[in-house]
């Protein structure tokens, strides 16, 4: 969720990137905020389809929400509400419970809230937390989550679900643990006036052709160097092409050990900057921000289903988008001067989930939400037409991409055909464990200096091992 977050501050103009912890500390300094939900006008009767489960009809009063910032809220707010089966939200507060500060990680609290589940009084007791897709494997096999079934949904409700999706939330019993409203797949998004420029065609087909596989983007990377452009911005930019079609886990036999994928971008990240093919930047910071302005000779960037959604509408344009869209045109900017291809691999990057916690008084009502925010194809259609997100809904999209949607950031074009091919390649046969996101964050960050020339390859490799054997001494490496 580090993106989602980089992205709205980002969104909020007048703060500089690099004083994000201010902002951060004021979105959650309050640490739960209550939300008494007692009359509820625009919900309706439940009208989701699942079967009748007998759940404990006694439920708690206080829903319990643990969450990292206040994006869920939003998503909670506007597509959940509307859908909400009054019988089981009617009279309950939503206790939406937050880090008090930047020393807390989200985990941390959760973790430490867990360890007193049993102890608590019922309406103290977790319910319900949100979990980053790169967390969720720290507690997919543990005891600490619902398996969603015992919440009486099943597989037919799951049934227009990606399913690189219901991988993350599998635990080794084959069980569900959790569900999302979201998927991610990524795509490569670059610039209309460079692809006429350079290429002499900016048809998101024909520059598809140039970027199909991964030596042709290198290919044209050299190209657009020549030219005077870079093809990427940063560093870490490709990451997500690589981690996303790992071959094996970070652990395997027992031992700490790098990818060989992650080793392939290790390579070509190392080739791309020393050949002056990206400028150099870090994703998040200001400088990787400012290469997606119209004075900038960046060509792309690889972006989940929120790129187009986010960070590039707000970096590309003149004038920040007002609340009414009526400079969200042509001219503004870059605005509608952007495209989408698939690139050369199908990836994922980034996605949040719903995961019920053992002990909640709540089922019912949790249920309900996860069925209306995960399974409500009338409710996922509209996420993805809103542009809150890419809904993990494939009949959702599938409406609407034979609908003849356009988005206007993309100067019409349909690209949810191309966002719902690559979510169905995506599989992570088993590769994913607890281990993913801090390894993961620790080797990016030192083979950065290793990048930039600072450091050799192995004294980065040297760090990276270093960093890890603090948190997981007991594990060898390579």
């Amino acid at each position: 969720m580090y993106i989602y977050l980089l992205a709205a501050l980002h969104y909020l103009r007048g703060f500089s990137m690099k004083n994000t912890s201010n902002i951060k500390r004021t979105l959650i300094g309050t640490a739960a905020v209550v939300i008494s939900i007692t009359t509820l006008s625009s919900c309706k009767d439940s009208k989701t389809n699942s079967n009748d489960v007998s759940l404990d009809t006694d439920q708690g009063k206080v829903l319990n929400i643990y969450c990292e910032n206040l994006e869920f809220q939003e998503t909670f707010a506007m597509y959940y509400i509307p859908h909400a089966d009054r019988k089981v939200l009617e009279d309950v507060e939503m206790n939406w419970i937050l880090p008090e500060s930047e020393d807390e990680t989200h985990l941390s609290v959760l973790n430490k809230s867990i360890e007193n589940q049993n102890d608590l009084p019922t309406d103290e007791k977790i319910d319900l937390f949100i979990v980053d897709m790169d967390k969720v494997e720290k507690l997919v096999n543990s005891d600490v989550a619902v398996p969603v079934s015992e919440l009486g949904i099943t597989e037919d409700d799951l049934k227009n679900q990606y399913d690189y999706t219901k991988q993350v939330f599998t635990n080794q019993r084959g069980e569900l643990i959790g569900v999302t409203w979201e998927a991610t797949p990524g795509l490569y998004f670059y610039r209309v006036d460079i692809a006429e420029a350079v290429l002499g065609t900016s048809d998101p087909d024909e520059v598809q052709a140039y970027i199909s596989d991964l030596d042709k983007f290198t290919d044209l990377a050299a190209k657009m160097k020549e030219n005077g452009y870079r093809i990427l911005s940063g560093y870490d930019d490709m990451y997500e092409l690589f981690s996303s079609n790992m071959t094996a886990p970070w652990v395997t036999d027992g031992k700490i050990t790098i990818d060989e994928k992650l080793k392939q971008w290790i390579d070509l990240t190392k080739k791309y900057t020393d050949s002056g093919y990206n400028n150099n930047t870090s994703l998040g910071d200001d400088s990787w921000f400012d290469d997606m302005n119209k004075t900038s000779n960046v060509f792309g960037y690889f972006f989940s289903t929120w790129g187009s959604n986010f960070p590039l509408p707000d970096a590309t344009v003149d004038e920040k988008i007002r609340s009414d869209g009526s400079n969200a045109i042509a001219g503004n900017g870059l605005y509608g001067q952007w495209r989408a291809c698939t690139g050369p691999v199908p990836y994922v990057f980034g996605g949040t989930g719903l995961i019920a916690c053992q002990g909640t008084d709540n089922q019912e009502l949790i249920k309900d939400i996860m069925l209306n925010l995960t399974c409500n194809t009338e409710a996922m259609k509209a996420m993805t037409e809103n542009g809150h997100c890419f809904s993990n809904n494939k009949e959702a999209n599938r409406q609407l991409i034979d609908s003849g949607y356009e988005n206007t950031f993309l100067g019409g074009q349909n690209h949810l055909s191309l966002l719902d091919a690559t979510a169905d390649k995506i599989s992570f046969n088993g590769n994913l464990s607890a281990y993913d996101q801090y390894l993961s964050k620790k080797l990016k960050s030192n083979m950065m200096l290793y990048f930039n020339g600072s450091k050799t390859y192995d004294e980065a490799l040297d760090s990276f091992y270093s960093d890890i054997n603090e948190i997981y001494p007991a594990i060898p490496h390579e």
